[in-house]
């Protein structure tokens, strides 16, 4: 029943999420107040999908760099230096929309970008360690980048940020990884159960994240249209500046799909969860206007992969690894 349940959520996930925005939008007055449930909802999330990590995907990424390092640029230095360049080309002057625009692009990659690699027969070991090394690196690699790329603009809580991706990633994935390396057979069964509780979790961090900037979203205007397009045109590019890397270093076909989603995808809810915390509400507006693209884009990048990435690509033989 738990896997049926599980696998009805992941078909509709696509659809879910955005209307988990609208929700949180109408029923503001009733979520809004439950905002201090979210990052214990979202550690339970990410303890649940870190059960499938292990401490030996660690090997595979340090023995293989070159796809690490590729996801490390592309979601934190390529991304969020267009998204920059983008906020000041189309909101000059806004300090706390460009700050959104590059926070939405800075956090570390998406969890159920598992699903997706899964879904299209990816990498998915390389997946798990791409995942854990960045969630691992996430508490010092974003308030870093924020405060190079935002400076003084905005008032941050740099030690609150890292203490908050400290407790709501890194020590919930270390107790999953703990769980998956000593515990086989409790992890199973704890698995199991908190597959749909993970995906019903981000309908629940997302509703109320939604509720609480619910006043910018109530007033649809030529800033927010511009915004909104601007979210979705850098969330697209996320995920085609993945591939067209993994295609230009030749990776296969299982590397490339891995690359794609994870370099494309984010941990919007830690993202919306940091954004509603630690800054001013319109910091929070492009964040959780994302929410509304990402898995319909990983949808859509789907049927590109089905339609343009059938053969795996050749990679060359060099001497002496035969």
């Amino acid at each position: 029943m738990l896997q049926q349940l599980n696998r009805t959520l992941g078909k509709v996930m696509p659809v879910l999420t955005p209307l988990s925005v609208v929700t949180g939008v109408l029923l503001a007055d009733n979520l809004s107040y439950l905002a201090f449930l979210v990052p214990w909802v979202f550690a339970l999330m990410t303890f649940g999908g870190s059960l499938g990590s292990s401490f030996k995907s660690f090997q595979h990424a340090i023995v293989h760099p070159l796809p690490l390092i590729i996801v490390i640029a592309v979601l934190h230095i390529i991304a969020p230096l267009i998204a920059w360049s983008t906020g000041h080309l189309f909101f000059y002057g806004d300090s706390y929309t460009i700050t959104g625009l590059i926070l939405g692009m800075i956090i570390p990659t998406g969890i159920t970008s598992v699903i997706w690699v899964s879904m299209y027969k990816g990498n998915l070991g390389l997946t798990l360690s791409i995942i854990l090394i960045d969630t691992i690196l996430s508490p010092f690699i974003v308030p870093f980048s924020l405060s190079l790329l935002v400076g003084e603009q905005v008032h941050m809580e740099v030690w609150g940020i890292m203490r908050g991706l400290f407790g709501m990633i890194v020590i919930p994935s270390l107790l999953g990884m703990g769980f998956n390396q000593y515990a086989p057979k409790i992890t199973k069964r704890l698995s199991t159960l908190l597959a749909p509780v993970t995906k019903l979790g981000l309908i629940v961090v997302v509703s109320i994240n939604s509720s609480v900037v619910a006043p910018y979203f109530q007033h649809i205007d030529y800033k927010f249209v511009l915004t909104a397009l601007t979210v979705f045109i850098l969330a697209f590019s996320g995920y085609l500046i993945s591939w067209l890397l993994g295609r230009m270093l030749r990776n296969s076909r299982e590397v490339i799909i891995s690359l794609i989603y994870t370099g494309g995808m984010r941990n919007i809810s830690v993202g919306a969860v940091l954004a509603v915390g630690f800054f001013p509400p319109p910091v929070a507006v492009p964040v959780i206007t994302s929410m509304l693209f990402q898995q319909v884009l990983a949808g859509f990048y789907g049927f590109l992969i089905g339609k343009y990435l059938n053969k795996p690509v050749s990679v060359p033989v060099r001497e002496g690894s035969a």
